[in-house]
């Protein structure tokens, strides 16, 4: 009953930026922490950031300075803006919600299939 989509990925040259987008839907009943995490190739998944529903972020540094998380609670939507994109930030970029539904009382994370982000000259 929880679905998590993204949107935004796609091709764009080093220095360019993307903003990518999750939307949560379901029966949802709150959201605690939103966040984004990204598979490279070779390389395990690792977190890039997190907001909570109070507005704290916390970034990787590799892309502190350059990528920005934000949300929409209204509309159970998290965003990452991400601008002046490097080659090494190519990966798949998958959304993550810490939430509670009408099933369970408590948070449970739900995942989204991901989107890829190419970043190549």
């Amino acid at each position: 009953q929880v679905q998590l989509v993204e949107s935004g990925g796609g091709l764009v040259q080093p220095g360019g930026s993307l903003r990518l987008s999750c939307i949560a839907s379901g029966n949802i009943l709150s959201i605690n922490t939103m966040g984004w995490y990204r598979q490279a190739p070779g390389k395990e998944r690792e977190l890039v950031a997190t907001i909570i529903s109070g507005g704290s972020t916390n970034y990787v540094d590799s892309v502190k300075g350059r990528f920005t998380i934000s949300r929409d609670n209204a509309k159970n939507t998290v965003y990452l803006q991400m601008n002046s994109l490097k080659p090494e930030d190519t990966a798949v970029y998958y959304c993550n919600a810490e939430l509670r539904t009408v099933y369970s009382h408590r948070y449970l994370k739900f995942w989204g299939q991901g989107t890829l982000v190419t970043v190549s000259s």
